[in-house]
């Protein structure tokens, strides 16, 4: 079945930069339509096209990358880059050569090893862009939001353009996930779809990464590592699970982070604050993946399961982190826990001040649900307005500094 192209909102992105770099290196996980979205801009302009998963082209840009950029002459996109790392150089060369901006697109699947490539030997002549899985917005068709703000303004607006959604029609986009093939109609087995996503992220990826991997113990590892999504990294637990060292689960975790399956947020702490906890919390990058992995059968099992706070908390994450990393910022994400178990979800740098985000799967909020904004109020920064994501029906306000907003409003 031939898919529908979904309009991304990084496209505008993508061509304001071409017009000042010579190179856009655009990285992120397998399948979330980074070569669609180039493909497509590419139409009627003349861009070459050439892909390093041919072994024959592989080939010869490792062993010759001066005569594989002669027969492939910018502008051109060149797919799953980090096959030819040796490409790098020559790049450079033909940029300083040619100065012309947009001579390059390049995309990989290996982010954090592609970025401190394009650090060392493009720095200044390329711009690095990272590429999500689909937004609630893009998915629905909805008009592009600014990054997440927790402001009057930002929160009516963000409503007046959304659809409300009710939760178990929310709880079947959560569940089928955010990758452009199944969201498009390309792919109709969901299981089949990401089976076969499991197991050539681990013949692919991580062997390239962690040489001599277990495609086993590796899996057994991913399934632990998706029944905690929205909670602490404990690795001497999941090591204990597992029956493996800590050092194993350390190792595991990284790779993981390294190809984009998971993201952590950080916990917020400063000199004032010395009773915050130090662990990172982890989420999935999509959570259809999560959702398979920890085996939910359908949307309504995972609604009504033990894991349908946390999932849910991990696509809210997941829509306020990509708000910002579709126009090119790095998130200014954090989360605050301290060691009597007060937590705030998220908290969020804007103009100076803190912002708290409660997430909560419930349609009733309440102003006791933001009593834990307050820790704020010792760290250096002034707490600025905060935020309860909920599935209420309508945005609105707990309190003159705490604003509620609907989740399918995001």
């Amino acid at each position: 079945m031939k898919s529908t192209y979904i309009p991304r909102l990084a496209e505008q992105l993508v061509l304001d930069v071409s017009k000042e770099y010579p190179a856009v290196l655009l990285v992120g996980p397998r399948q979330t339509g980074k070569t669609r979205m180039l493909r497509h801009l590419s139409e009627g302009t003349g861009r070459g096209y050439v892909s390093l998963d041919d072994l024959t082209n592989r080939e010869l840009a490792k062993n010759d990358p001066a005569m594989f950029l002669q027969l492939h002459p910018g502008p051109v996109l060149i797919d799953e880059v980090q096959y030819a790392p040796e490409l790098f150089s020559q790049i450079k060369i033909e940029a300083d050569a040619r100065r012309v901006p947009g001579l390059f697109w390049l995309t990989g699947s290996q982010p954090f090893r592609l970025m401190n490539l394009a650090g060392e030997t493009l720095a200044g002549r390329a711009a690095v862009l990272h590429m999500e899985t689909l937004s609630h917005r893009e998915t629905a068709g909805l008009p592009a939001a600014p990054p997440f703000v927790a402001s009057v303004e930002a929160v009516r607006a963000r409503a007046a353009t959304a659809k409300p959604l009710a939760t178990p029609e929310l709880f079947k986009e959560i569940w089928r996930g955010s990758l452009p093939g199944l969201v498009s109609g390309e792919f109709t087995n969901r299981d089949v779809f990401y089976s076969s996503y499991v197991q050539t992220y681990v013949e692919r990826d991580v062997r390239d990464i962690y040489p001599g991997v277990d495609p086993v113990a590796f899996s057994r590892l991913l399934r632990a590592v998706a029944a905690r999504t929205g909670q602490e990294v404990n690795v001497h637990e999941m090591a204990k699970e597992l029956g493996v060292g800590d050092t194993s689960v350390r190792t595991g975790l990284g790779v993981l982070e390294k190809s984009d399956v998971i993201h952590l947020l950080h916990p917020y702490s400063n000199n004032a604050m010395k009773r915050t906890v130090k662990s990172p919390k982890l989420y999935f990058f999509d959570t259809g993946l999560a959702a398979f992995l920890a085996r939910w059968s359908s949307p309504e099992t995972l609604e009504a399961g033990a894991m349908s706070g946390a999932v849910f908390e991990n696509w809210v994450v997941n829509e306020i982190r990509r708000s910002f990393l579709q126009r090119g910022i790095d998130p200014p994400l954090w989360y605050y826990r301290d060691r009597d178990g007060r937590e705030i979800d998220l908290v969020i740098e804007h103009d100076g001040a803190l912002h708290p985000v409660e997430i909560k799967k419930s349609a009733s909020p309440r102003r006791e649900m933001a009593s834990s904004f307050k820790m704020l109020d010792a760290a250096p920064q002034p707490r600025g307005t905060g935020a309860i994501v909920c599935m209420s029906g309508e945005a609105g306000a707990v309190s003159s500094d705490v604003l509620v907003l609907p989740a399918w409003a995001l």
